[in-house]
């Protein structure tokens, strides 16, 4: 069976130690996104330094730091078991605050992955 796994960073900075870790146990078709969440957009408007009414141009001139979402389609479990533990060593305990979120689902199908996964 092959599996996707989808990592959400809450940290930027700790996106490099997973992608080395991830690299090191042979994962290398590994998707990096920026990306934010709900909890994040609210926060910013509720900024004291934001106007009482803001418009969208003061939303979205926001000063954000994004979270980082990283994919990747691989073709074991053990291969999932390994990138979840390199996840929750880099992250520490995920169901923490502001650490990050981990989430694994079957591929039924794929293409253009260089094979194709049965």
């Amino acid at each position: 069976m092959n599996f996707l796994v989808v990592l959400i960073i809450d940290n930027p900075d700790d996106c490099s130690c997973i992608l080395d870790a991830w690299e090191e146990i042979g994962i290398t078709g590994i998707t990096i996104l920026e990306s934010t969440g709900l909890g994040r957009i609210r926060k910013a408007l509720l900024r004291d330094d934001q106007p009482l009414m803001p418009s969208l141009r003061d939303i979205l001139s926001t000063r954000e730091v994004p979270h980082r979402t990283l994919f990747s389609v691989v073709d074991s479990q053990e291969k999932v078991d390994r990138m979840v533990a390199e996840a929750k060593k880099a992250l520490g305990d995920l169901n923490a605050p502001n650490t990050g979120f981990l989430f694994v689902v079957p591929v039924l199908e794929a293409y253009g992955l260089g094979k194709t996964l049965d």
